[in-house]
Order: C-alpha cells, then structure tokens, then sequence
C-alpha cells in the first residue's frame, strides 16, 4: 500500500531562508520551523513536523544545521572536563608506539599492513618484505584535499606476485571509494582510476597472474535519479591492467541471470582463493544475513557464458563461508541457531549431502577462515572469543584452542601459502597482542606487529559478566568494566552502550582510551541484547522487525540493574548507541525518560518510517522491515524513536551527533530528532547537535576527529552529572 500525503502547515516560526526571529544565542539553539506532514500508512496518520529537514540542501535547513553545530560547538568546547579529558586521551592514544591491523600474506612471505604511528592522524599502507624491511606504500596524508578534508583508504588488494597493488581513497569519511593502482616496484601509478565502487562486502580480486582484478561497481544514474535507485543493480566487472575502464568486462549482475537468478537490491561480488581452481561469487540480499552462493572455474571467468553453479540458496541459511582446494566450508543456521560448519564440493556442489564439520553447541560460530594446514572456527563463548581447529587429515579432529592467559581472541589473518596464522587476543581490561601460531606443536610466538603499550597492562580495573532478566524473563548478558574496589553506593557515573542489530556481537576489546572515563570513578557497561547475534540466529531474529522493541527493553532493564545493584543510580546515568544503536538508545529514553540523566546519540537512524526512502534504506528493508507490509510497517513505527518523542515530557540531556558526510544514515535523522526534542522537552536538561562537515559515519575519521569527539561526549556526561 503507498502511503497518502496530507499536508499540513500547523505553525510558521520563520517562513524562508533568512534568521529566525528566535535569533541563536550562546543561551539558545536556533528554533526550526514546524510544516507539519502527515502521511497515511496503512489507516495510520503519521505526523512529521519537520519533514522539510530531509532536503539538506535548502538554504534554510543548511542554515539551521549550522547554527546548531556552533550553538553546540559553543558549549561542549568550553565544558571544564574536556580539555582534561583530551589531553588524557592524547596520552593514552600514543601509550603504544604503533598500531597494525589489516594483515596480508604472499606466498614469499611479503606482508602488507595498515599501520599508524603514535601521534599520526591517518593509518597507512606498509609492506613488509620476508627479511623484515619496512616500506610505506601508499600515505593518504600526502594526498592534497580542500581545507580541513581527507582522504583515507579503503580496502586494498596486491597481486598475488605482489608486484601491483589496488587500492581505494575515500574522502572525509564518505566512503565514496576510487580505486588507484600502484605498480610497487617503480612507485608509480596506473593512469586509469575506477569509481562508483560497492566496496562494503568485498575488495578486488585477483586473476591468477595479475593480469587484472574483479570489483562490484554501482549503476551509473542520471541527476534527477531517486537516490533509492543508487544501490541497487550492482555488477561484478573485471579490469585488466592498462586498459580503459569502459572496456572493463561484466562478469556477473542482473543482466546476466541464466544460471544466477539476481534481483535489483542484490550485491554480488566475486572472491579468489589461492590454492583453489574455483571462483565463488557471492550475492548479498540487501543487508540481509544469508546468502546465495555460486561457483565456477577460473579458467571459465573471462568467457561470453560463464557455468556457475549454485551452492546454496536463502533457504540453506548460510551466513559465511571459506574456501579449501575443491572444498567450501559453510556456516549455516538451516536446524542449527547457533551455526554449525558444514562442507561441500566446489567442482561438483550438493549442499543437501554436505558434510557436517562442526555441530551446533552452546557456543555461537561467528566466523571461518583457512591456513594450508587447518580450518579455523571462530566462536562466541559467553561473550568470550574462543578458536576451533580442525585439520584437513579427514579425521576432523576438532582442537579448542587454549590462548595465551585464558584471553579471548580471534585469528587475524591466515593464508593458503602459510601453516602458521596470526591470533590477536584481547580483554576488556588489559591490552593484547598478536601471536603467531604453530599448529604443528600447538605453540604460540609473540610478534612485533603490536607492541605491548605503556596503559595496556595498568593494575586496578576489573570487569564482569552477568545476566539481566529483561522485560519477559529472558536473561540478557551485560559486561561491566570498572575501577577495582568500586562502592556499589549509587554514586559511580555510568555509561551503559547497546547496539542490538544484524546479529552483530559485541565482543570482547580492550581500549586504552576507556581509562579515561574508569580511573575519574566511571563504570562503562555493554549490553548484549537482542538484535545481535551473541546467541545466534534466534537472538537476531528476536530483536528485529516486529520484535525489535525486545532490543530496547533489554536496553532499558541492563540500565535498571547497574542502578538496583548500586553501581549508579539516575541522576548518574547515561546511555550510548550508534547507527542501528541510535534505535536502542532513542527509544529508551522516549519508552522510559525518566531513566537516564542524559543520552548520547551517534549517527542514530532515528526515523525509522522514513530510512525506506534513502539511498542506504533499500537494503536495510530485511532488517528492519518495509512500509508496504502492514506488519512490517507498525513494527517501523514501534522503532521510530522521531515519532515516540511527545510533547510537554521531561527529557533528559541529549547529545545527537552526525557527520554530514554519512552515505549509511542521512544526517537529517539527527537534525529532525533534534528539532522534535528541543520543541518538546518540558526539561531544562540541554539537547545538542554536534555536526562534522569532514566526517561521515565514522569510518575514515581521522584520529584527532575521533578523540575530540569523545572528549566532548563525556565532558558532556559529566557535566550532566554535576562532576
């Protein structure tokens, strides 16, 4: 059913593009015009007061946006914890020398990595060579941008000889990717650039070699064109090496459906494995989790008819995958909720034969990844990270691996070429480290890759597991970090994050900066409701769609607890979400005011009935549901926090925060949040809109973005909280 617009201009505060008559003073933000639009779903009126906002370009909402992020700027730049706070961060920030992440493997040894330096803004690209030299590749800090712009990168592939290196930029956090490439031993550039790039689910693939790579590129559109239409009919092409762009070949889109049914709002993209004479595409279904896999030989890639033959369907419930030689390992929840590993043929696949590899247990199979010598299984034990091995003898003896000092972790990086895989451990209290790991002897070496920090190992902080009983008696796991011999007197500031999407897990990680907020007396807590996947797929599915208000409930009793159990109490409180989390944390405090002394509120899709009608919408409809499904729809406006906000309530302190440069969540769900919680709190409690014009949604932030922006959070906190 589409919706029916009435239209409805309930009041004009200012009508045009000039100063409201309610000018922006250091003692009040600028008020925005109410035009009131109240559209029909389903014989529901919904009301938008400020539907207007959604036009980012209009001189006006410019206009606005800009006097809240300086009336906002005002304030949080002169609060008295926050330069105390930044300094504090800055030194906890380069407590390590240097930090790497992002690891790939040759077959010679060469690896190549992102690493920043202490004191550096940006991450860049090294390659190291198997004797240990170092050399930096690619410096997006040399890159010229306007004022007070960067560039970052984003996904990177070197051939397998590692003599040619692709590599995206994306600028001031837009995740719009150009793809460059670098001949590594001249130093030099490729003329030809590739844009208009889905990088969000692959990176390029190479051709055996390295002759050219695959990529998944996005529909070119004319400008009138719905921005709806800018995600859907992506294709996977194949650029061979100095040639024109335009002459890339299509490999595999909806235009070329024969043996790969494919639909608008699919992104296919292609993957390669060393070792393997087969080629696997996979097909996402928007931001849905299972997938539609296919396979076909490499040789027959570049030919007019490509065989591909399907492995698995949406019905099979696959959710991951890894590749082996002629074999795909499978995560699957098809009888299994919390996963199992399964195994079939590349050459010749029957996914209704597969062979089971790891059976469903308590603990969840988050993820799967191979070395030459073992599959790696990855599984959430309690909120713990433990590894699985099973070797390739056809014994499938399974070994749980024991990691250094009991920690949590996961395998950062294997490879077809290596035995050995790099294993990051990691707690919410200490620092961890990046081990190789030799699965011949079962033994674990440090490397050099993360240094040990000088806050990585600082005495006096603990953390703690419990379970919470929600609304409806489910048990909800909650972490606590905190300073050791804490008074459980109500008197602890606390911040509690939830996030509760996509079967995401929060797992354990340490953060250095966090010391910050515990050694001035703070708890930090996260809360694994549902949404997420921390007890598989049935806890996804119990806080999406229609059951996402279980997500927020949980939220909301995590909250009461840190409060009934003497850890804060409401004057003390905070709560934090982000993106999907910006459901979590809108619809607490619009559910239950009366909880938190104040909210912080990152690049929150906070108008659920409306994210349908944006670019990043249309693939989010399998996770949070569509306007044309009468159900789906009543379940949209149940998570609308925009739509929950009423008036002449006692709100607590707010703070929204958005760069405008989001390509996933439109800032105007920030700007209309703020504008309907400004009008109608009855509180003094401030509501404030700090913007970014260089961010997006903060990936690609630089390092002085990052920490400032956290500063301002919890000099806001506390504040709020009288400290």
């Amino acid at each position: 059913m589409k919706p029916v617009l009435w239209i409805l201009v309930l009041t004009v505060i200012f009508a045009g593009c000039g100063p409201d008559k309610k000018q922006t003073t250091e003692q009040n933000p600028p008020v925005a015009r109410i035009e009131n639009v109240g559209t029909e779903y389903w014989g529901t009126i919904v009301d938008d007061p400020y539907r207007y906002m959604e036009k980012l370009e209009d001189p006006y909402v410019m206009k606005w946006i800009k006097g809240q992020a300086d009336y906002a700027k005002n304030i949080l730049t002169t609060l008295p914890a926050r330069q105390g706070l930044l300094n504090r961060m800055l030194e906890l920030d380069s407590g390590k020398p240097f930090t790497t992440y992002g690891y790939t493997y040759l077959k010679d040894g060469t690896l190549f990595y992102y690493k920043r330096n202490a004191g550096e803004n940006l991450p860049k690209l090294y390659v190291r060579t198997s004797s240990g030299t170092e050399k930096l590749l690619i410096d997006p800090e040399q890159v010229v941008a306007e004022e007070d712009q960067h560039y970052s990168i984003w996904k990177y592939s070197p051939s397998m000889d590692g003599e040619v290196l692709v590599y995206g930029l994306a600028k001031s956090g837009s995740e719009e990717t150009v793809l460059h490439i670098l001949d590594i031993k001249s130093g030099k550039h490729l003329p030809e650039t590739i844009d208009h790039l889905e990088t969000a689910y692959n990176r390029p693939q190479w051709l055996p070699g390295g002759d050219g790579f695959f990529y998944s590129r996005r529909q070119f559109l004319s400008e009138d064109a719905p921005v709806t239409d800018i995600y859907k009919n992506t294709k996977v092409y194949f650029h061979r090496l100095n040639t024109p762009v335009k002459q890339d070949q299509f490999i595999a889109g909806i235009d070329l459906s024969e043996h790969m049914p494919l639909g608008e709002d699919d992104f296919p993209s292609i993957y390669i494995s060393s070792g393997s004479n087969h080629a696997v595409i996979k097909v996402k279904h928007g931001d849905s989790n299972e997938l539609a896999l296919y396979a076909a030989p490499i040789a027959t890639l570049l030919q007019e008819s490509i065989p591909w033959k399907k492995i698995c369907g949406v019905e099979d419930e696959v959710t991951s995958y890894t590749v082996h030689g002629d074999e795909i390992y499978l995560q699957s929840a098809k009888d299994a909720p919390r996963f199992k590993v399964i195994r079939t043929s590349l050459s010749n696949p029957d996914i209704a034969r597969a062979q089971s590899v790891v059976q469903e247990s308590d603990a969840v199979v988050d993820y799967m990844t191979t070395s030459s010598k073992a599959l790696y299984v990855g599984v959430n034990d309690g909120g713990i990270d433990r590894i699985l091995r099973i070797d390739y003898d056809g014994a499938n003896k399974l070994l749980a691996m024991e990691l250094p000092d009991n920690a949590s972790g996961w395998v950062t990086s294997a490879t077809l070429y290596r035995e050995e895989v790099l294993i990051r451990t990691s707690s919410w209290t200490k620092g961890g480290s990046v081990y190789s790991y030799n699965p011949d002897d079962n033994t674990y070496s440090m490397t050099d890759l993360l240094p040990k920090g000088e806050f990585d190992d600082l005495p006096g902080f603990e953390s703690k597991e419990v379970k919470v009983k929600s609304h409806d008696g489910v048990e909800v796991p909650l972490s606590i970090i905190y300073r050791a011999g804490i008074e459980l007197d109500g008197k602890n500031p606390a911040l509690i994050k939830g996030y509760g999407a996509y079967g995401s897990i929060s797992s354990v990680y340490y953060n250095p900066l966090n010391i910050a907020w515990l050694e001035r007396g703070g708890v930090l807590a996260i809360a694994h409701i549902r949404g997420g996947g921390e007890y598989g797929k049935a806890w996804h599915h119990a806080g999406q769609k229609t059951t996402k208000p279980n997500t927020w409930k949980d939220f909301i009793a995590c909250s009461e607890y840190l409060i009934t159990s003497g850890y804060t109490s409401h004057e003390l409180i905070a709560g934090q979400g982000g993106s999907a989390g910006g459901i979590t944390i809108g619809r607490a405090i619009t559910e239950r005011p009366d909880l938190f002394k104040a909210a912080i509120i990152n690049v929150g899709d906070l108008d659920a009935v409306r994210m349908e009608t944006t670019t990043n919408g249309v693939p989010n409809v399998y996770e949070f549901g569509t306007v044309t499904i009468e159900e789906e729809f009543k379940g949209l406006l149940a998570m609308s926090s925009y739509h929950h906000v009423k008036e002449g309530t006692a709100y607590p302190a707010v703070l929204l925060t958005h760069g405008m440069n989001d390509p996933r969540v439109d800032p105007w769900n920030s700007a209309k949040m703020t504008a309907r919680l400004q009008a109608a709190t009855s509180s003094s409690n401030p509501v404030l809109f700090r913007v970014e014009y260089s961010a997006g949604h903060g990936i690609g932030s630089t390092r002085r973005q990052s920490l400032e922006g956290r500063a301002d959070a919890w000099a806001f906190l506390l504040w709020q909280f009288g400290m």
